[in-house]
């Protein structure tokens, strides 16, 4: 996938983490992603989705910052509000 600059604010028609997850792995709506899915977040409204967690429970959900490095975290009416894609690995 090609770089993206680290505004969480940015703007645009393309949304290249989704592009790129929508290539390899299976998308579904958020509300149906079961553990171990990939969710794309859009940190501002009407931001491209530029942070990536997975599902690790019904109201979990495992990602990185930048300084605290990779947390679990509850998946909060706060966080669930920001997911924009979800997707599932494909079955091998």
């Amino acid at each position: 996938m090609p770089a993206y600059s680290r505004d969480w604010g940015e703007t645009g028609s393309c949304e290249v983490l989704a592009e790129g997850a929508r290539s390899m792995m299976i998308e579904v709506e958020p509300a149906q992603a079961t553990l171990g899915a990939l969710l794309l977040f859009r940190m501002m409204p009407r931001a491209i989705s530029k942070h990536v967690g997975i599902l690790t429970g019904p109201d979990s959900f495992i990602h990185a910052y930048e300084r605290l490095g990779v947390t679990e975290q509850p998946l909060t009416l706060a966080w669930r509000r920001r997911i924009a894609f979800a997707f599932l690995f494909p079955k091998r």
